[in-house]
């Protein structure tokens, strides 16, 4: 058995108040003394890091300690990354054939209230931003194997386009989601021999008045996130520089409650027969996976499903311990049937032959 399952060390919180309260989503600073306590001492461990730095640096520093004692280390357990890396191995497994290649559109809806998140997110994504240099250095560190593309390749998108499926403008998914996906695919695919998927992350934005935003906010986050003082202004201002998206409070009760996600995968692949090596994808196949406010409500039932599937189904598990992301640690699990039964629902739109 894995043992004790720390969750750490960032959980939401009741307040008394309108709204949660939340320890700052910085792994790079807080998450390390929990992972090291947890490996030496036996326990297993899992994390809602959105952090590739920390979920890598982690996997580096103790993959071999973890395996060792035999505790797993389960990383990005909350929104990020468990809808979309789970949703790609239930896309897999929904095809009747090889699935090749997946992307993943996330649209968050927001009643009358409006949507906010809390600034700890927003001070994760301004040191991961300026800090990009050193994430390449450890990945050359930790020497991936490369993984091999099985198909037609996936076609990068550009920065923002237009999806005639939502009729509105789109943008690549800045979260972890892309690196954890590839990090379970590599280990899929070197380990248990399974056929790797290529997966791309975007989200919906809108219409053009929302580009039109976005462009004049990302630019200059890009150029401030690139010096300190321009980091301390960041942080120490999160709601004037999103326009009132992150906030120090977070999002009130109103606010979670008329919030919602849906992340919509279009994947395409060869059908049964089909060799995939030869000619175009001929199958195609769109699943969804939805449910309530993704950093508040979403991923706490994540995070708790994913600690109830590593107690109960150990026999199910990697065959060692280790470090690892998400779907390599559970998808011989039943964590996709207890996500179904708590509200984040996996279910097939549509099946079609090309």
């Amino acid at each position: 058995m894995p043992g004790n399952v720390p969750l750490a060390p960032q959980c939401p919180e009741p307040s008394g108040g309108d709204g949660p309260v939340q320890i700052e989503q910085k792994y790079r600073f807080l998450g390390e003394p929990v992972v090291e306590a947890c490996v030496e001492n036996g326990a297993s461990c899992i994390d809602i890091s959105g952090e590739p730095q920390f979920l890598e640096g982690m996997y580096l520093k103790y993959n071999k300690k973890a395996a060792e004692k035999g505790v797993y280390v389960v990383g990005s357990c909350g929104f990020d990354s468990i809808p979309a890396d789970m949703g790609v191995l239930y896309t897999r497994d929904k095809l009747k054939g090889t699935l090749t290649a997946v992307e993943s559109f996330l649209k968050v809806k927001s009643g009358p209230e409006g949507v906010c998140v809390h600034d700890g997110t927003w001070k994760s994504a301004v040191y991961g931003l300026a800090d990009q240099d050193n994430l390449r250095k450890l990945r050359k560190k930790i020497g991936y194997a490369p993984v091999p593309v099985v198909g037609a390749k996936l076609k990068r998108r550009g920065f923002v386009f237009y999806s005639q499926e939502f009729k509105e403008y789109c943008i690549p998914f800045m979260g972890a989601d892309a690196s954890v996906v590839k990090r379970s695919q590599r280990y899929l695919h070197t380990e248990l021999q399974e056929t790797p998927v290529q997966y791309g992350a975007y989200v919906n934005i809108g219409g053009l008045g929302s580009v039109i935003k976005l462009m004049f906010a990302g630019i200059l986050f890009l150029l401030l996130v690139k010096f300190s003082f321009g980091r301390k202004l960041l942080t120490k201002y999160p709601a004037f520089f999103s326009g009132g998206r992150f906030t120090k409070e977070g999002p009130t009760q109103k606010q979670m409650d008329g919030t919602s996600f849906t992340m919509t995968f279009f994947g395409e692949g060869y059908s049964e027969g089909q060799d995939p090596q030869n000619g175009k994808p001929n199958v195609k196949i769109c699943t969804e996976v939805k449910g309530p406010e993704p950093g508040y409500v979403a991923a706490p039932i994540a995070m708790v499903l994913a600690g109830v599937s590593l107690l109960e189904d150990a026999a199910c598990l990697p065959k060692q311990g280790g470090v690892y992301s998400p779907a390599a640690a559970f998808s011989k699990t039943k964590l996709i049937d207890r996500l179904n039964k708590r509200g984040i629902e996996f279910s097939v739109i549509s099946k079609a032959e090309v």
